[in-house]
């Protein structure tokens, strides 16, 4: 049996939308993720990506306006009995190499750093999860000499709401994910920079369906 899913994003501040569609053919994904510039004046190459994904693994994107290739390897060793599992990630034409490990102490406490060789640029996030319910997570970027934090809280109705601010950009965010059985997932997002003299939120929203064939 073949599963496929289908997201599509709309941004109102940019009037600009989004899709993507996953087809699972036994483990491993087949994905074509389009943004407004595909349609724009017509179909076209423009916006438009094609993924082939084994998860947990690998996954290859091909940018087709672009003609660039992002290879993406995923491993797992253990550090002191600890899973540490990292991703190397790698652009042909941008020439672009990222590392990202994420240890995992326990239950409720991991620590992740991701590294980019070309720019040196490091960043590190603490994740404490607390009552299997609320998630509290402060990052350091080391190149932006800059904190950010994120905390989010699951509702009871398996909803979740997730609050951010970002020290350098001074944009403070609130995101709202909706799982329902008969409506897909739904995800809700606004913004706001509070550096801008006019302080208006920007919104987006995103959704989510499965369906099999």
């Amino acid at each position: 049996m073949i599963k496929a899913s289908f997201r599509g994003g709309y941004d109102a501040d940019n009037s600009d939308a989004s899709a993507s569609v996953v087809v699972n053919t036994g483990g491993i994904n087949l994905r074509a993720s389009t943004t407004g510039d595909t349609f724009v004046n017509g179909p076209s190459l423009n916006g438009l990506t094609l993924s082939v994904e084994n998860p947990g693994f690998f996954n290859v994107d091909y940018n087709v306006q672009k003609k660039d290739v992002r290879f993406q390897f995923m491993n797992t060793v253990r550090v002191n009995e600890k899973p540490l599992n990292l991703t190397y990630t790698h652009s042909l034409v941008e020439d672009r190499t990222a590392l990202d490990g994420t240890l995992l102490l326990d239950s409720n406490h991991k620590v992740s750093a991701n590294y980019g060789f070309e720019s040196g640029n490091c960043k590190v996030k603490y994740t404490y999860m607390h009552g299997g319910v609320m998630t509290i997570e402060p990052c350091y970027d080391f190149a932006e000499n800059s904190w950010d934090l994120a905390v989010s809280r699951r509702i009871y109705d398996g909803s979740v709401v997730r609050g951010s601010y970002h020290s350098s950009t001074r944009i403070l965010g609130l995101d709202w994910k909706i799982n329902s059985s008969t409506n897909g997932n739904i995800k809700l997002s606004a913004s706001v920079n509070l550096a801008e003299e006019k302080k208006m939120p920007k919104f987006t929203a995103e959704s989510i369906w499965d369906f099999e064939m």
